[in-house]
């Protein structure tokens, strides 16, 4: 039985052929005249390849047909969302809310925007197509769940062979990056330590085989997406009366860490830990919870702040650190919140180069 046009354009972008569902869709732009689904169809296409002009004409026409569609909100909040316009992207989703409760695309944007909504994030995202998680949903690709089926037998023959093959209990996993011009040369390890001490004072006084081994957990570390444990494990090597070459290889080791977010961050010291012992953490990401106060906005945008770190009624109260924010984070300073910054020491005193503030939406 032959399908009409927008049923085959559904297909299409289920398949992610947005060009093709765009091109069969104008062919029939006479027949499908003030028609809420044509419109809307189009809108979501041309938004997924990029053509946010035509894609906010088409959800403007479908607008004049009907107001409260879930589909047709998500994709102009998704305008908005792209443009920076972060404030007219939540009106949208709370529109969203109030006819769809449950609408779990509204519920990530908002969490995005709580979290990552600063214009920098929110342009790397429409760089990479992370933004596309939040246009309204095209449902599976039938093209990917027939390869899904095949790959996944595949999986399992191959499975059945490994656990014949290699013996159970030992784990097999892929590098993260090849970091052979990392590893130590056998000279290297042989002469890991400085041999004139008599210039400098070092806090930590290591053996030849415990500067080889703190690199060798650095490198694990890191190819374990420990970033954090690899970078205290570095932080003990440049403090140390480690040689010139390991220290500088230790120091490239640190150019290949990752940013984290507030779903990947690991081996969160505490600030106590921080406190004892600021050297060893230099660097390494955070993401503590607690209350802004005495927050300062400057002229150039730049902001600062005494974050009260503890629980959220501050029944627990761990100290107070400097927070650095290149511009002001949009919260509410009378409840908690949780931020993600970079470990710093400024006049010696701990401090964080903020990142990014979680607040959740509930009060």
């Amino acid at each position: 039985m032959a399908k009409d046009a927008l049923s085959l354009a559904w297909l299409d972008m289920r398949r992610r052929r947005f060009a093709t569902a765009i091109s069969r869709l104008e062919a029939k732009a006479d027949i499908y005249e003030e028609n809420f689904e044509y419109y809307l169809t189009m809108g979501i296409a041309c938004l997924y390849v990029g053509d946010i002009g035509a894609s906010s004409s088409y959800f403007q026409m479908a607008r004049r047909i009907k107001l409260t569609d879930t589909r047709l909100l998500l994709g102009q909040a998704a305008i908005f969302l792209r443009r920076g316009d972060t404030a007219r992207a939540i009106q949208y989703y709370l529109e969203i809310k109030e006819n769809d409760p449950l609408n779990k695309t509204a519920d990530a944007a908002m969490e995005f925007i709580r979290v990552h909504g600063n214009y920098d994030t929110i342009c790397r995202w429409v760089d990479t197509g992370k933004i596309e998680q939040f246009y309204p949903p095209l449902g599976s690709n039938p093209d990917k769940i027939v390869l899904i089926t095949v790959v996944s037998v595949a999986f399992l023959l191959g499975s059945l062979v490994t656990f014949i093959m290699f013996p159970r209990g030992k784990q097999y996993a892929g590098p993260r990056a090849d970091l052979t011009k990392l590893e130590l040369s056998s000279e290297e390890k042989s002469d890991a330590k400085e041999k004139d001490l008599s210039t400098q004072s070092y806090a930590f006084v290591l053996s030849n085989k415990e500067i080889n081994r703190r690199y060798e957990n650095a490198l694990k570390y890191f190819q374990l997406h420990r970033d954090n444990a690899a970078q205290i494990e570095v932080n003990t090597i440049l403090n140390s009366d480690a040689s010139v070459a390991v220290k500088k290889k230790a120091r490239l080791l640190m150019g290949y860490f990752e940013i984290p977010d507030f779903d990947s961050i690991t081996d969160v010291p505490s600030l106590t830990d921080v406190a004892a012992n600021p050297a060893l953490y230099i660097d390494c990401w955070v993401n503590w919870g607690g209350k802004i106060s005495n927050a300062v906005t400057y002229e150039d945008g730049s902001y600062t702040c005494d974050f009260l770190i503890g629980d959220d009624s501050l029944s627990r109260y761990d100290g107070t650190v400097k927070v650095h924010f290149n511009a002001a984070p949009s919260v509410d300073l009378s409840r908690s919140v949780k931020i993600l910054g970079k470990i710093s020491l400024e006049d010696g005193l701990v401090c964080l180069a903020g990142r990014a503030v979680y607040q959740s939406i509930k009060n």
